[in-house]
C-alpha cells in the first residue's frame, strides 16, 4: 500500500492504457455512428469534483474487495490461476447486482463478458506486481473517462454529452463487434505486451 516510485509508475501506466483505450473507443464509436459530442453547459466544478470522488471511491472499494482481499487470500489458498479466475467471476457477478440487471439474460451475458475479461486483467496486474497500484490505475482510467468525461454511467450527464441526431441509424453488427473488441480486448493486450516494463 505504501507509494513508491515503482508503484506510482505502475498506477500511471495502467491509467494511461485504459484512458487511451476509452477515448479511442468513444472516438471510433462517434466516427462510425456519425455522433457528435458537446460540452455540458450545466456542469459545475462541484459536480465534477463529486464525480471524481465518487469514481475514486467506487474503484477503490472494488479493488480492495476483489484484488486487495479476495485475490490476495485466494492466491495463497488455491494458487494464482484459480484465484485469478475466481476473482474475475465474482467481479462479473458483482456487476450484475451493482448495475441492477439481475434476471435480464442478454445484459447479464454482455456485462459478464466485459467485467470477467477486465477482472482477469486486473487480477493478473495484481499477481504480477503484488500491488494494487496497477489494477487501480487500469480500473480508474477507464471509469474516470467513461463516466466523468463521456457521461456513460450512473452519474448522468457529466463533462460531455451526446448530441441527439434524427437521422441516427442502427450500427451494423460488424461495427458493433469491432467496437466490443476494442472495448474488451485492447487494454488487456496493451497491458500484456507492456508487463515486462512495469
Amino acid at each position: 500500500m505504501i507509494p513508491t516510485g515503482k508503484r506510482l509508475k505502475q498506477f500511471l501506466v495502467g491509467f494511461l492504457i485504459t484512458a487511451a483505450c476509452c477515448n479511442l473507443y468513444f472516438l471510433l464509436a462517434a466516427f462510425i455512428e456519425n455522433d457528435k459530442w458537446k460540452a455540458n453547459e450545466s456542469i459545475t466544478i462541484g459536480k465534477v469534483l463529486y464525480g471524481f470522488w465518487w469514481i475514486f471511491n467506487s474503484v477503490l472499494f472494488e479493488e480492495l474487495i476483489f484484488r486487495g482481499a479476495l485475490l490476495y487470500i485466494a492466491i495463497r489458498k488455491i494458487g494464482t490461476i484459480k484465484a485469478v479466475l475466481l476473482s474475475a467471476i465474482l467481479f462479473g457477478v458483482f456487476h450484475w447486482v451493482n448495475l441492477g440487471i439481475w434476471g435480464n439474460l442478454v445484459p447479464m451475458i454482455y456485462i459478464f463478458v466485459l467485467t470477467f475479461i477486465w477482472g482477469i486483467m486486473f487480477a493478473l496486474a495484481f499477481a504480477w506486481t503484488q500491488s494494487l497500484y496497477l489494477p487501480f490505475g487500469l480500473h480508474f482510467g477507464w471509469n474516470l473517462f467513461n463516466i466523468l468525461v463521456y457521461s456513460s454511467g450512473p452519474l448522468g450527464k457529466q463533462l460531455l454529452t451526446l448530441v441527439e441526431t434524427k437521422d441516427h441509424d442502427e450500427m451494423n453488427l460488424g461495427w458493433s463487434i469491432f467496437l466490443l473488441i476494442i472495448q474488451v480486448l485492447l487494454a488487456p493486450a496493451l497491458l500484456y505486451f507492456s508487463r515486462k516494463r512495469i
